[in-house]
């Protein structure tokens, strides 16, 4: 076991568990879903990025820079996502966020808990959540 890890070994691994899954589900229809925003500068102030694949859609990152938060980029974010997913024909969004970062923030957008790891990181927890479209 080893903690050297490169990219190109994390591809390669990522895609064999893709192809598993293909073969195994029949679905390729897997998609990148996302969307970054930035500032005149160039510096990223927003973003998205998740993935749609057989039916449903996954918001794997979600974040807005601290001077930009309360504005609603977050929720204009995932509601775009949300709309994209719905047009590639997804029923159901998947997200998982830790106790300490917005799990609030999404039962406010519709979305329910059906899950939770705790202690994931020690003294919090993993929630995970989906809303049917």
């Amino acid at each position: 076991m080893t903690d050297e890890v490169d990219e190109a070994g994390v591809a390669e691994l990522r895609n064999a568990v893709i192809a598993f899954n293909v073969a195994a589900t029949g679905y390729s229809d897997g998609a990148s879903l996302g969307c970054l925003l930035r500032d005149q500068d160039g510096h990223l102030i927003a973003g998205l990025d998740g993935f749609t694949w057989g039916g449903y859609a996954m918001i794997e990152w979600l974040w807005v820079d601290s001077d930009y938060r309360h504005d609603g980029l977050a929720t204009r974010l995932v509601e775009a996502a949300e709309h994209e997913a719905a047009r590639r024909g997804c029923g159901v969004v998947r997200v998982n966020t830790h106790t300490f970062q917005a799990p609030g923030f999404y039962a406010g957008l519709g979305y329910s808990q059906v899950g939770l790891a705790e202690d994931t990181p020690i003294g919090h927890g993993e929630v995970f959540l989906q809303k049917r479209l």
